[in-house]
């Protein structure tokens, strides 16, 4: 089965009250190789979670911000990100004759989407739009832990609680009905690594992925700010040191 649209069912959540009815849960806080100020990508992590994209959540969703050659930040090297984006069909043209044509995706190229164009898309979604996913970890509130929380919080409906037609029952979204099947089971890739392909993995997996998807630069940002402190904290020294010194002579 492969992943629905995660920001379509939202937004189409945000449209319709049976959808949207109570409050969204508070996602667990998980423990990331990137939290804290010394926090970095694991690149294990996001080489899994990359597959489970490909794999599983690319049939739907487009990542049209992020580049192949991009990879080459999560540990891919040049001759395996060549090898990945030629598995991609881009439509490129128009060639000499005006038309568009297929050919293998190149390392500039950025991720495709599945579909030609929306209407495609939603036909082929229940009238749901499948959005791009490049920004998703950012673009709600509390990021990969929302993420991974949706994607595992498919439960069987409690007691008393009567789930609508064509819905299911998920922990974690809001009024606890969505129209996205659960996408992920056990053993549904098989990771390079051999790590074990769990839900709880391989949500973990892609939820990092698309995390580094929306902020790529996070490293350097933390790098950045350490040298920013510790030039804080010398200047503060100095600072320091010349108005004992002053006020030493003053006295």
């Amino acid at each position: 089965m492969t992943m629905r649209a995660i920001l379509a069912v939202l937004a189409l959540g945000a449209a319709t009250p049976a959808f949207a009815a109570g409050t969204q849960p508070t996602p667990p806080a998980q423990n990331w190789s990137f939290n804290g100020p010394f926090g970095t990508f694991d690149r294990a992590e996001l080489q899994r979670g990359y597959q489970v994209y490909k794999e599983v959540c690319a049939a739907c969703h487009s990542m049209k911000y992020v580049a192949f050659r991009n990879l080459r930040d999560i540990g891919f090297n040049e001759a395996e990100v060549k090898a990945l984006a030629a598995t991609f069909q881009i439509t490129d043209g128009p060639n000499d004759s005006g038309e568009m044509f297929q050919r293998p995706g190149l390392p500039q190229d950025k991720f495709p989407s599945p579909f030609p164009n929306e209407k495609a898309a939603r036909a082929s979604n229940g009238g749901a739009y499948p959005l791009d996913l490049s920004l998703i970890a950012k673009a709600r509130v509390h990021g990969p832990d929302y993420i991974k929380a949706l994607l595992t919080g498919y439960k069987p409906a409690p007691a008393g609680f009567t789930v609508g037609e064509g819905l299911q029952y998920n922990e974690y979204f809001a009024g606890h009905q969505i129209a996205m099947p659960q996408p992920l089971n056990d053993d549904q890739v098989t990771y390079a690594d051999g790590t074990k392909a769990s839900v709880e993995q391989m949500a973990h997996d892609v939820s990092a992925f698309l995390m580094w998807a929306a902020e790529p630069k996070l490293e350097d940002r933390k790098r950045m700010g350490l040298k920013v402190i510790i030039f804080l904290v010398v200047l503060t020294g100095l600072f320091f040191a010349a108005k004992k010194r002053i006020w030493r002579s003053v006295h």
